[in-house]
C-alpha cells in the first residue's frame, strides 16, 4: 500500500509506509534557460547581421577614413572624438536634426490620425466595402518604398501630373519650396505607413466588448466622445507600441526624401539625417562623419526603445 500525493502533503512529506515516495517541487533552474535557448538560435543570427556592422560603423566613428583610406593611398589614424566635435560644431547638422523631428512628428500624428480613423470607419460599414477598404489599404502598404515614391512625384509633376490638373495649380512645383516638398513626401510616408497602424488598431476594436459600446452609446455618448473615454483607453498597449514603431520608421526615411526630393532639396533644404549622413559618405567621401551620423541616430532610437520597453512594462505590471 502506497500514500497518494495529496496524502503524502498532508503529512509533512513523511512517508511511514513502505513504498511511498517523497513529493518533491520541481526544479525551476531549467524553466529559467528555456526561453533563451529558443531564443538563441534568432540571437545568433541578428548578432551576426547587426552587431558587427554596428563595430564597423562605431570604429570608422573614431578614425579618420576619406576616400584615401578606402582606396588603401594612406594608413588610417585615430581621430578619438574629433569627428563628432566637428559633427555637433556644423550648425548644418543641428538644422538637419531639427528638421528630421519636426518631419517625424508630423508623420507619426498624421499615421496615426488616419490610421485610426480608418480602423474606426472598418466597424461601421459592411463586409465588402470593409474587405475592399482593407485590400487597397495592405497594396499600398506592400508597395516598394522607391515604387511609391516615384508613383507619388509622376501624379504631382509640374507638367504631366494629373493632381495640378484636377486642382486647378497650373506649372506649380511641389517639390520646388521646402515646405512644398516636405509636405509631399509627408503625405506618400502616411500613405504606405497607415495601414499598419489601421490593421492593428482595428484588431484591438475588435477585441473590446460589444456591451462596453452599447453602454456608452446608450448613456447619449458622441462617438468622438466613445473613442476618447472609452476605445483609447482600452486601446492604450496598442496605441504605444504602433507610435513607437511609428516613431522609428519615420526618423529613418531615406528613399522617400532622397527619391522625391532628387536627393534632399534645392540646396539640401530637405534634407533629413539619413540622407545627410549618405551625402557625407558618399557624396563627400567623408566617411567618418557618416559614421558618426549613424552612431548618433542609433543611439537616438536606441533611447526611444528603452522608453517604449519601459513603458510596455509598466503596463504590464497594471495588468
Amino acid at each position: 500500500m502506497t500514500l497518494t500525493v495529496k496524502e503524502a502533503r498532508a503529512g509533512g512529506g513523511r512517508t511511514p509506509l513502505t513504498g511511498a515516495r517523497r513529493v518533491r517541487p520541481p526544479s525551476r533552474r531549467g524553466s529559467r534557460w528555456t526561453p533563451w535557448l529558443y531564443l538563441a538560435p534568432a540571437l545568433v543570427v541578428l548578432g551576426g547581421l547587426l552587431v558587427y556592422p554596428i563595430y564597423q560603423l562605431g570604429l570608422i566613428s573614431f578614425l579618420e577614413y576619406t576616400q584615401a583610406q578606402v582606396s588603401g593611398g594612406e594608413p588610417t589614424s585615430f581621430q578619438g572624438l574629433a569627428n563628432y566635435a566637428e559633427l555637433f560644431g556644423d550648425g548644418q547638422f543641428w538644422q538637419v536634426l531639427l528638421a528630421t523631428v519636426v518631419f517625424a512628428a508630423a508623420c507619426v500624428v498624421c499615421t496615426l490620425a488616419v490610421g485610426c480613423s480608418f480602423a474606426v470607419l472598418l466597424t461601421r460599414i459592411r463586409a465588402v466595402p470593409r474587405l475592399a477598404l482593407m485590400l487597397a489599404a495592405l497594396g499600398a502598404w506592400a508597395t516598394p518604398a522607391i515604387t511609391g515614391s516615384t508613383v507619388w512625384v509622376f501624379l504631382f509633376d509640374p507638367d504631366f501630373g494629373p493632381v495640378n490638373r484636377v486642382l486647378g495649380l497650373g506649372d506649380f512645383s511641389w517639390t520646388y519650396g521646402r515646405y512644398s516638398a516636405f509636405a509631399l513626401v509627408l503625405l506618400e510616408v502616411v500613405w504606405c505607413s497607415f495601414p499598419f497602424v489601421m490593421v492593428t488598431v482595428y484588431a484591438g476594436i475588435r477585441a473590446i466588448p460589444e456591451e462596453v459600446l452599447e453602454a456608452a452609446a446608450l448613456d447619449g455618448a458622441s462617438q468622438w466622445r466613445i473613442w476618447r473615454s472609452v476605445m483609447a483607453p482600452m486601446l492604450r498597449p496598442i496605441l504605444v507600441v504602433v507610435t513607437i514603431q511609428s516613431v522609428i520608421w519615420d526618423f529613418k526615411v531615406f528613399t522617400q526624401i532622397y527619391v522625391m526630393t532628387n536627393g534632399g532639396g534645392i540646396a539640401g533644404q530637405n534634407l533629413v539625417l539619413n540622407v545627410y549622413a549618405y551625402q557625407k559618405a558618399f557624396a563627400s567621401s567623408q566617411y567618418s562623419l557618416g559614421s558618426a551620423i549613424g552612431i548618433v541616430m542609433l543611439l537616438i532610437l536606441l533611447a526611444v526603445t528603452l522608453v517604449y520597453l519601459r513603458l510596455l512594462r509598466r503596463q504590464g505590471e497594471e495588468l
